[in-house]
């Protein structure tokens, strides 16, 4: 995915430096700065975001509402009618997410569930909420953690934990963010439901058997997941 990202980043860049030197040559005469070319900033990465990340609402709101501001300044529509279209549109995705991302999870979401119901003993929570909190574990045996983290970070380390079986990290980002540390003698596998934020996994690799498997199940609404 990251390759994608580069190449459609590249294909963008290489079209404005083109675009500017048919103008310096005087071979074309394209205006890059029409009316509503700022907007520009948000549909296209949200735009390559549809095609490169794992959760897709965020992008698609953000290609929503950057498109509508393009037509609103190109005088297609009028900025009055943000609140009357754009906002209980984007309302509906957020609904839509949340009702069938929790009916089709998905054989993911069947194991994060049946991993917390066979492990219902009080978790290590980790918390901060304007501030921040570190979370280490080294030595300890490691069963699951709840993390939130609200307009703060909270950095989770359980590289030098036993890890016994599979598990399940619950991680929340509203307005902040989580850091996850995990050794590399495991497997990873997410589940987010992300609006404007998302998670990123520098850890993914192909599964491996014989091995614990780490299962975060993040939500992110303005912030970030990052697994290193």
């Amino acid at each position: 995915m990251k390759k994608v990202s580069r190449i459609v980043w590249g294909v963008v860049l290489v079209a404005v430096g083109a675009v500017l030197a048919l103008n310096a040559l005087g071979i074309a005469d394209i205006d890059l700065f029409f009316d509503g070319w700022w907007s520009l900033f948000l549909i296209i990465p949200c735009a390559v975001g549809l095609f490169t990340e794992r959760d897709k609402t965020g992008n698609l709101i953000g290609l929503l509402i950057g498109v509508f501001l393009l037509l609103c300044a190109q005088d297609i529509l009028s900025f009055s009618m943000l609140w009357k279209i754009v906002v209980p549109a984007v309302i509906i995705l957020v609904g839509l997410k949340l009702i069938f991302g929790g009916m089709f999870g998905g054989k993911t979401a069947t194991i994060i569930k049946q991993l917390q119901a066979e492990n219902p003993t009080v978790q290590p929570n980790g918390f901060a909420a304007f501030s921040g909190q570190n979370m280490n574990f080294d030595g300890e045996v490691f069963t699951g953690a709840e993390i939130n983290a609200i307009f703060g970070g909270v950095k989770c380390d359980v590289r030098g934990a036993i890890l016994e079986k599979d598990c399940v990290i619950n991680a929340s980002a509203i307005f902040g963010g989580v850091d996850i540390l995990v050794p590399d003698t495991v497997n990873v596998v997410v589940q987010s439901t992300s609006i404007f934020g998302g998670v990123s996994d520098k850890k993914r690799a192909p599964k491996r058997e014989g091995i614990p498997t780490v299962y975060i199940n993040a939500t992110c609404l303005f912030g970030g997941v990052d697994i290193k």
